[in-house]
């Protein structure tokens, strides 16, 4: 890097370069205090310290897990402060993980709908008129749910 860098500042476009993340993901994490505020230089400039680039990368893997921020938040915090135990850090990523298995699910329920509407269309009603599709029925688009039963084909 340049030697802004050597002397411990960074611009925001070597962070961006640095991190991985955007220009305006880095403004939106200062603006919204993940990472404390640029010094600005003379010329306006915004200029971090060494830190800003940790802290970033840690918010970026966060971020890729599917953290929301608030929680981010919190395990930033908690990533620089010694005082506290790894629980509140274990806790945090344990209801993550509920999260995600609560998106599974719903997800998989989903598929199963998915599945069951293509299987439904190709048995009854593929190669006809769209509008009377068994799909568009069972999603409830463009019929009217106490209509008699049109199936195509």
């Amino acid at each position: 890097m340049k030697d802004i860098h050597k002397a411990g500042q960074l611009t925001i476009g070597q962070l961006a370069e640095g991190t991985g993340l955007s220009v305006s993901a880095i403004r939106y994490y200062e603006e919204i205090g993940l990472i404390p505020k640029a010094l600005r230089r003379p010329s306006g400039h915004r200029v971090y310290g060494p830190d800003a680039h940790s802290v970033l990368a840690l918010v970026r893997s966060f971020r890729e897990f599917g953290f929301p921020i608030e929680q981010i938040r919190t395990l930033v915090s908690l990533s620089t402060n010694p005082q506290i135990p790894c629980d509140e850090t274990r806790e945090i990523a344990r209801d993550h993980l509920n999260t995600v298995r609560s998106k599974i699910s719903q997800l998989r329920q989903l598929e199963g709908s998915l599945i069951r509407f293509i299987r439904s269309c190709s048995e009854t009603c593929i190669g006809g008129p769209a509008p009377k599709c068994t799909i568009l029925k069972e999603v409830g688009l463009g019929m009217r749910q106490d209509s008699p039963s049109n199936a195509c084909c």
